[in-house]
C-alpha cells in the first residue's frame, strides 16, 4: 500500500447555502439563492493523503467562509449571476494560495420568480413553483504554478429536471424490427421528457469571460429547447426524440457564438394508451384518450452536439 500513488485529487466543501439580497434605493429588492460546491486541488496536497500532513490543507470550513465573504463584499453584478460568482470565487482560491493549482467552483440555483399582481411585478416579493434547476461550473487552472500570473478558465453551464409534454405532433415509425420487437409503429403520440441540457463557452481569459451575457445564454437556450418541442416542424417531419434533441442543440449554437458544444439527456417519459377494449371501448391510435404513464423502464437518449471543426473558434 506504501506504494500506491495519489493519481488524481480534489477536495472542499459542497451544499453551501448562501442567500444574497441586493436592495436599492428606490425599494426594489433582488436576490440570489445557490448552493455552492468548492473543490481545491495541487501536487502539493498529496502529503494530506499518504502522510497525513496537513499544513497545506486549507480547511473545508475556511473554504465555506469564503463564500460568504465573497458574496458581501463583491460588487452585486458579480453575484447574481451564477457564472460570475463561480468565476469570482475560482479565482480568488487559485491567486490566494500559492499551492492551489486548481479552483473548481459548481453553482446550482432554482430561481425565485417575482410575484406579479395585475401588470405589476412586487418590488421585494418571491415564489418558486416546479421549475427546473440551473447550474453552472468553473474551472480556473494556473498554467505555471504557483504563479497566478496566467489562468485557464473554462466554464459549463445548464438545467435539468424541464419537464415537458406534448399530446399530439410526435412519431415514432419505421424503425429497425427483427424477432425481438414488439412495439407498434406510433404515428402520433403522447410525448414527454425531463431535459438536462448543458453548454460549454468558447474557452477565454476570465476578463472575456465575464463580459458574457450569461443570463441571455441560460434564457435563449430554455427558449429554443421549448420552441423545438413544440413548434418545430423538422421535429414532427423526422419522427425520433433524437432529431428533436439535434434540433434544439442546434439552435442553440446558431444563436450564441461564445457557446462551443451543447449536451442534452432526454429520458423518454412513455404514456402508453390503455387498452379498454375488453369493455368493448376503443382507445388506441387515433382513438386514444385514456393514458397510462410507465415511469419505469423509460427511453433514455443523449448527444454532444458541436461546430464543425471549421467553425470552431
Amino acid at each position: 500500500m506504501e506504494n500506491s500513488i495519489v493519481k488524481s485529487q480534489a477536495y472542499g466543501k459542497d451544499r453551501v447555502r448562501v442567500v444574497r439580497v441586493v436592495r436599492h434605493q428606490d425599494g426594489w429588492q433582488e436576490i440570489a439563492d445557490y448552493w455552492v460546491r468548492c473543490l481545491l486541488s495541487g501536487d502539493q496536497f498529496e502529503t494530506s493523503y499518504t502522510k497525513g500532513d496537513n499544513k497545506l490543507v486549507v480547511a473545508t470550513d475556511s473554504q465555506k467562509n469564503t463564500v460568504y465573504y465573497l458574496a458581501k463584499t463583491l460588487p452585486a453584478e458579480k453575484v447574481m449571476v451564477p457564472e460570475v460568482f463561480a468565476a469570482e470565487v475560482a479565482s480568488f482560491m487559485v491567486k490566494k494560495y500559492a499551492h492551489v493549482t486548481t479552483c473548481q467552483v459548481k453553482v446550482t440555483t432554482k430561481p425565485w420568480e417575482r410575484m406579479k399582481f395585475g401588470d405589476k411585478a412586487h418590488a421585494h416579493s418571491f415564489y418558486r413553483e416546479g421549475k427546473e434547476t440551473r447550474w453552472t461550473e468553473a474551472v480556473i487552472t494556473k498554467t505555471s504554478p504557483p504563479s497566478a500570473a496566467s489562468l485557464t478558465t473554462t466554464i459549463n453551464s445548464g438545467f435539468f429536471d424541464l419537464e415537458v409534454l406534448k399530446t399530439t405532433n410526435s412519431a415514432f415509425v419505421d424503425f429497425w424490427r427483427d424477432e425481438l420487437t414488439t412495439l407498434p409503429d406510433m404515428p402520433d403520440r403522447l410525448l414527454s421528457t425531463k431535459v438536462l441540457c448543458q453548454w460549454k463557452f468558447v474557452p477565454q481569459t476570465i476578463e472575456a469571460l465575464q463580459a458574457i451575457d450569461f443570463n441571455a445564454a441560460y434564457d435563449g437556450a430554455k427558449r429554443n429547447t421549448l420552441d423545438a418541442f413544440a413548434n418545430d416542424p423538422r421535429a414532427w417531419v423526422h419522427a425520433s426524440v433524437q432529431t428533436t434533441l439535434y434540433i434544439m442543440a442546434d439552435r442553440i449554437l446558431n444563436d450564441f457564438a461564445h457557446v462551443d458544444d451543447v449536451y442534452y439527456a432526454l429520458p423518454n417519459i412513455h404514456y402508453f394508451p390503455f387498452d379498454l377494449s375488453k369493455f368493448g371501448l376503443k382507445n388506441t391510435q387515433t382513438d386514444a384518450e385514456v393514458y397510462m404513464p410507465i415511469a419505469d423502464p423509460s427511453g433514455f437518449i443523449t448527444a454532444t452536439i458541436s461546430r464543425p471543426a471549421k467553425g470552431k473558434f
